[in-house]
């Protein structure tokens, strides 16, 4: 290894760096650089680093490699300047990040990071990293291929004309981990597709500003006029509120969470209004995925629901959250009857321990669980990362009947309803 602040002239140009508070705390760094390059790489600390990408001998540099840990989390000001400067430069960015929290990583990978390894560094992940980073360019593609990216990201087709009453059914996990997001997804894919020559229009909106995943598990990127819509609700029209939406393979219709986690305060309950409105009128079901924690807007969201599904498991956890929940609808004498109680991996239909203990669960909350989910098993992770609903992955998942049932029943339901009213 060379120091860079002490180059030497040297036969082996320098044609990498590490950047790091302390490279000796990336121990496997340091032995996965000097396998991949000898001695051409040096090591900069971030003092030195901007003031050294700066000057005229940074220009043999093919790439940085700049290691973070969670210590680094207060200085991503600094950080952030490295991968500009170097961006500028056109010097390449592989960020090693130790444990380093979702959200500056996500800062950091937006300024322009061209690849991400973490730490400790599996083996070979380095070296395919500057593999992708010396690849040429991938030469210009055909005219219909940005077509196909286009169609698989549309925003929606049909003109907002306010002739629907949508039904609303927001979906509310009541602990980490219940499923909530995986469960608004795949119902809405449900009812999306649940005739081929008379489906309903269906739209999905994610209000979790702040870990929002219906993105990811329908793999949409996320627009920024989603900040403006969030923060400018008076001045949205129908049509503006529909071009902000996405569209998954021509049958749902998605309002994405935001690219940048947004405090949950950032919108009034009037605004959340004005949003559910706009959907309802142009769609015949609104599936909302809620965040975790109440909000000042749930009131509004609840009032205005047809149903209101709440995600539990069978353990304490949720049963607390659940009593919780509760007191806190009654004390506010807020509609909680509309809440309708979901147990995600329900045990199986054999295992009569199970059953009991979901039975004796329901009576001591004095509450009804109306639907059990079966355990999806691997499947449904493997789903949400392909970003592809379960009747695309996994037709055939447990789960996925289920919820199939679900949507057919509501659907019914609806339909019903409004045969009655004609």
């Amino acid at each position: 290894m060379t120091s860079v602040a002490t180059l030497q002239p040297d036969p082996a140009p320098i044609v990498a760096c590490t950047i790091s508070r302390d490279v000796q705390n990336f121990d496997l760094l340091i032995d996965d650089m000097e396998q991949e390059l000898g001695e051409s790489w040096g090591d900069l600390s971030f003092d030195d680093a901007v003031i050294f990408l700066g000057q005229p001998d940074a220009a043999s540099l093919e790439f940085v490699a700049i290691a973070v840990n969670t210590k680094d989390e207060a200085d991503l000001s600094r950080i952030s300047e490295i991968i500009r400067t170097a961006k500028a430069r056109s010097i390449k960015v592989v960020l090693i990040a130790d444990q380093l929290s979702p959200i500056a990583l996500h800062q950091l990978l937006r300024l322009g990071a061209d690849d991400f390894v973490p730490y400790p560094l599996p083996d070979g992940a380095l070296h395919d990293a500057i593999v992708r980073m010396r690849a040429p360019a991938p030469a210009p593609v055909a005219a219909a291929a940005p077509e196909a990216v286009t169609e698989q990201v549309a925003t929606p087709k049909f003109k907002a004309k306010g002739d629907r009453e949508g039904v609303v059914l927001p979906v509310h996990g009541l602990a980490g981990g219940t499923g909530a997001s995986t469960f608004a997804v795949n119902l809405a894919w449900e009812l999306a597709t649940i005739s081929k020559t008379d489906a309903p229009r269906v739209c999905l909106l994610d209000l979790d500003f702040q870990y929002g995943s219906v993105a990811t598990y329908l793999d949409l990127p996320r627009k920024e006029i989603i900040f403006e819509v969030l923060t400018d609700t008076a001045s949205i029209d129908s049509d503006s509120f529909l071009q902000s939406m996405l569209t998954f393979n021509d049958r749902l219709h998605v309002f994405t969470a935001p690219a940048d986690m947004l405090p949950l305060d950032i919108i009034s309950p009037e605004d959340i209004s004005r949003l559910i409105e706009m959907a309802a009128s142009n769609f015949d079901y609104v599936i909302i995925d809620m965040p975790k924690t109440i909000v000042n807007w749930t009131e509004t969201i609840l009032t205005r629901a047809h149903v209101y599904f709440a995600l539990m498991e069978l353990d304490l956890r949720s049963a607390q959250n659940v009593l919780r929940l509760i007191r806190a609808l009654k004390a506010e004498a807020l509609p909680h009857e509309k809440l309708r109680y979901v147990l995600n991996r329900a045990p199986k239909f054999t295992d009569l321990s199970g059953k009991s203990r979901v039975k004796r669960m329901a009576e001591s909350l004095d509450i009804a669980i109306e639907i059990q989910l079966p355990e999806g098993s691997v499947q449904v992770t493997q789903a949400n990362d392909h970003g592809l609903p379960l009747a695309e992955n996994a037709a055939k998942n447990p789960l996925r009947k289920e919820i199939q049932k679900l949507a057919k029943s509501l659907h019914d339901l609806n339909k019903g309803v409004e045969a009655g009213k004609g």
